[in-house]
């Protein structure tokens, strides 16, 4: 399906690995031009590296967006370079999961400081040049924004502040003509997620399939996602197709979420 995304260019961050990761290459692939960004310098270069051998445009932009000047600087480079901008995914933040008596305030502003104040720096850089573009802005929550939890505490609150920002956003964005959605993803198989199966399966005595299958069960879905799904939705969410897509909250999470 042609998206009619070449030519156009986007912003992805925490696109070193995992979810962000896949939707650089999906981007790239649809003929985006992408400016990746994430703190490690090494695994954009990869990144890159990778989308130019397949014939796709990339330019590495490593950064620690947690620092106020990087968000404006990153936009700054992108439009240096390639003069204009028609995409902003926030993607960047992982959070710190744990008890919440044991969670300190340093702990909170770290993992506000990514998910959340990073996504409202950048989105107020971007957000003349997505104007002047017709672009639009897609923001990577969680289903935790959706469903609390009491290890995920931090994440979740911080989730469910990029959800009414979404909302906040896409109000402005009707007038401006700059669409704003996000995206919950669920459990996505990332190596954060990896990981905690691990863990599991050594606590456990199981096998790692066999912890991921006791996992899925627990959650009542029938299997992990992919970070491939999760770029295939923000692909589609980019694109002339999801014109009158404005202000949308979708969670791709296997059916976990069943709340309204």
């Amino acid at each position: 399906m042609d998206l009619d995304l070449t030519g156009k260019v986007a912003i992805v961050t925490g696109a070193s690995r995992g979810i962000g990761h896949a939707i650089a290459r999906r981007l790239a692939a649809k003929g985006m031009t992408v400016t990746v960004a994430a703190r490690s310098e090494d695994l954009l270069r990869r990144l890159t590296g990778d989308i130019q051998s397949a014939g796709g445009q990339a330019r590495a932009h490593p950064a620690d967006l947690r620092d106020p000047g990087a968000c404006s600087a990153l936009v700054a480079d992108t439009i240096s370079q390639f003069g204009r901008l028609d995409l902003l995914v926030n993607n960047a933040g992982a959070t710190k999961r744990g008890d919440f008596l044991a969670l300190t305030d340093d702990d909170w502003a770290d993992g506000f400081a990514l998910k959340f104040y990073a996504a409202v720096r950048l989105s107020r850089a971007a957000w003349p040049h997505l104007r002047a573009a017709g672009g639009c802005i897609i923001n990577i929550a969680g289903v935790g924004g959706r469903t609390g939890s009491a290890e995920f505490t931090i994440g979740g609150s911080a989730n469910a502040a990029m959800l009414n920002l979404t909302k906040s956003l896409a109000d402005r964005g009707v007038t401006d003509g700059v669409r704003v959605n996000a995206i919950n993803p669920g459990s996505i198989l990332t190596d954060r997620l990896a990981a905690r199966v691990q863990r599991r399966a050594a606590e456990s005595n199981l096998s790692p399939d066999e912890a991921a299958r006791q996992m899925t069960r627990e959650m009542g879905v029938s299997r992990f996602g992919h970070p491939a799904e999760i770029a295939a939705a923000v692909a589609f969410l980019a694109s002339p197709a999801a014109s009158y897509v404005q202000g949308a909250v979708i969670d791709i999470d296997g059916g976990l979420t069943r709340t309204l």
